[in-house]
């Protein structure tokens, strides 16, 4: 089992100058791959996207990807006239449409930025093998965090499915209980209004024999053991796990509230409730799996 949830961190060096690489995910139903490379370095994008595909199959995952100065300093050089030209440039068609042009620092920035000398920085052939390399190592790293937690996850599914098995027998004990107690509460009901009938009465049977069908479980507890056993199942399969863990789950909050409305009884409607409220906290936690 493996966590939604990991970061993985990982350096290398591109002609004396420091790479590193960041790899973080949260949860999320499906694969959101988000990057953020050197401007340069962006045709490079594909075949992180493949390297992190191999890693993660679920969730929200970043990768940054840096290069910075042997000092760690970001190295940023650009061409200063080139830049000067895009302002004036921008400046004049500004004027030109009537438009009020001031610049901020944040449009210096990106201009600067986009006009740096490009025999200044690594090309993206020059860098891919050191770049995939570091990218691999940053996942080994989240893959490893993303394993650790789901050590953890395990240990808390398998502690609450333990709960889910034991209030289903604790149903299952009291359901054949249940029609006697109605039985027997019938008949007081019945001398209660001084309406004496026989427990052989037919009518009495009957009565009783339609309440012991109309809460009859013992469908739902089959079904509800065989949904908790593939749940256990899944739990310690290898792989992807979180989408089909979450349709076991939903099947089988079908069952307990079938139960709950069959079963006449306050200590079934008791290991019910028990019974939703540990699901609800696996749903919860079941969202942080892969």
């Amino acid at each position: 089992m493996k966590s939604m949830t990991g970061y993985g961190r990982a350096t290398g060096v591109i002609l004396g100058d420091t790479l590193t690489v960041q790899v973080s995910a949260v949860n999320r139903k499906t694969l959101d791959l988000t990057m953020k490379l050197p401007p340069d370095w962006e045709s490079l994008e594909s075949a992180v996207g493949e390297c992190v595909r191999r890693y993660a199959a679920r969730g929200k995952v970043h990768v940054q990807i840096e290069l910075t100065g042997a000092a760690g300093a970001p190295e940023e050089i650009w061409d200063e006239d080139a830049a000067a030209n895009v302002l004036d440039r921008l400046s004049g068609f500004a004027a030109r449409q009537g438009v009020a042009f001031t610049p901020t620092a944040e449009l210096l920035w990106e201009i600067a930025r986009a006009q740096r000398k490009s025999d200044d920085f690594p090309s993206a052939e020059s860098a891919q093998a050191t770049v995939l390399a570091t990218v691999e190592i940053a996942l080994r790293a989240f893959a490893a965090m993303r394993a650790k937690e789901g050590e953890s996850l395990l240990i808390d599914f398998l502690g609450r499915l333990e709960i889910l098995r034991r209030n289903v027998e604790s149903v299952a004990l009291r359901a054949p209980l249940v029609p006697i107690a109605y039985r027997d509460q019938l008949l007081q009901r019945l001398r209660t209004a001084e309406l004496e009938l026989n427990l052989e009465d037919e009518r009495v049977l009957k009565e009783i024999a339609l309440f012991a069908d109309r809460c009859d479980v013992t469908e739902e507890l089959t079904r509800l053991r065989s949904h908790l056993e593939q749940f256990a199942a899944l739990l310690k399969s290898d792989g992807e796990i979180g989408r089909k863990s979450e349709f076991i789950l939903q099947e089988i909050g079908r069952e307990v509230n079938t139960i709950g409305s069959k079963a006449n009884d306050l200590t079934i409607s008791r290991a019910v409730i028990e019974l939703k409220n540990e699901l609800e906290r696996i749903r919860e936690q079941i969202a942080n799996v892969e």
